[in-house]
């Protein structure tokens, strides 16, 4: 018996091995074939945001209840303002009173205005009698004793004029100047009050209210959830390695927790550019697309967005693929891995390019190939 060779032998052990552990052939498929990213979020409303209180107190009335269509500016609750209410009406009585004291029937102004008056005639009377006085003098008329007299009386009456004109200018100042910080104090003390007044800052639905009537409540502690009316927004949570693939206008199918089996399509609204770093993923709003969309806010849901589909394409379980993207097969009772081009690929499945063709019978990794 001729001797053999240590690799020969090594060549038909792994035959034989490849033989005996008859795995069945595999053959790659055409079908239709999707690619989609997996992603999990929440429904929320549109443009949600949490209304809170600018004060603290005790809440005097809740005026909506949950489910609520309100109006912008329209009043939620009202919190205990006695208080405020007895210093806004207090600023508002002296900005009345600052105003009344600069308008025509102000006595202290008129007072000062028919003085003015007195003096402005005074002056207007002692000026015409000077001239008349100049002007006989100029004639050699009269004496100039009287001539300088008419001139110091004419310059008593100009003083007073001035000194009136002056209290009175310096009175309006001040109370113009009294009646600005009156308006600025009752602007200040009705924002006060106003803040005891919790307003919706938007058209939209109250979701939920986190106060009732007697509660206390601090400042900017929330007490409603409001967003606009109609269908919610889904926002999702796509992994930092998917997110390449994802762009505006894809299809989603949807699962929510709430509505069991039901499937939802949706359409991709909007991609954020900002990496969460706490679970490294990046936001990603969509908004359904039929109107039987659920309406409910805050529940969990399970995504799929559609990134690529193609038909009739050549498919092979995933399992079957070797690390490099190869396949075993075996030729003329030799086994041996061959390189294909790979493109779609789901968790069980993966699209075949070029390398092989449904004929190709392949063969299932062994353990040790699997990757």
């Amino acid at each position: 018996m001729p001797p053999y060779h240590f690799s020969n032998i090594a060549a038909l052990a792994l035959i034989a091995c490849w033989g005996c552990q008859n795995h069945p052939a595999i053959h790659a498929t055409r079908k239709h074939m999707i690619e989609a990213v997996y992603a999990s979020g929440r429904i929320i409303p549109v443009n949600e945001y949490s209304q809170s209180a600018l004060c603290t107190g005790t809440i005097a009335r809740k005026l909506v209840k949950d489910g609520d269509t309100v109006k912008k500016g329209q009043l939620l609750y009202l919190v205990n303002n006695i208080s405020a209410d007895e210093k806004a009406a207090a600023a508002a009585k002296n900005y009345t009173i600052a105003e009344q004291n600069l308008s025509p029937r102000s006595p202290h102004l008129a007072d000062l205005a028919l003085a003015l008056q007195n003096t402005q005639i005074r002056y207007a009377g002692d000026s015409l009698t000077y001239h008349r006085w100049k002007t006989l003098w100029a004639d050699n008329i009269g004496t100039r004793n009287n001539l300088d007299n008419c001139f110091n009386n004419l310059q008593v009456s100009l003083n007073e004029k001035k000194m009136a004109e002056q209290r009175y200018l310096s009175a309006l100042n001040d109370l113009q100047v009294s009646r600005n910080n009156a308006r600025s104090l009752a602007a200040d003390a009705q924002k006060a009050l106003n803040d005891y007044s919790i307003r919706s800052d938007r058209d939209g639905v109250v979701y939920q209210t986190f106060k009732e009537s007697g509660e206390s409540v601090r400042s900017n502690e929330v007490v409603a959830l409001l967003g606009e009316q109609g269908q919610p927004l889904i926002r999702l949570a796509v992994d930092q390695q998917d997110i390449g693939k994802i762009k505006n206008g894809q299809s989603v199918l949807v699962q929510s927790d709430a509505t069991g089996n039901a499937i939802y399509e949706a359409t991709i609204s909007r991609i954020y550019p900002v990496m969460n770093e706490l679970d490294q993923t990046f936001r990603v709003d969509a908004h359904f697309t039929a109107a039987t969309a659920p309406t409910f806010i805050h529940g969990s849901v399970e995504a799929n967005i559609i990134v690529q589909q193609k038909q009739n394409v050549l498919v092979l379980p995933l399992s079957a693929l070797l690390p490099g993207d190869s396949v075993g097969i075996v030729e003329k009772r030799k086994p041996r891995k061959i390189p294909v081009k790979t493109g779609i690929r789901t968790p069980d499945e993966v699209e075949i390019i070029s390398g092989i063709t449904e004929m190709t019978e392949i063969q299932a990794p062994t353990k040790e190939q699997q990757p």
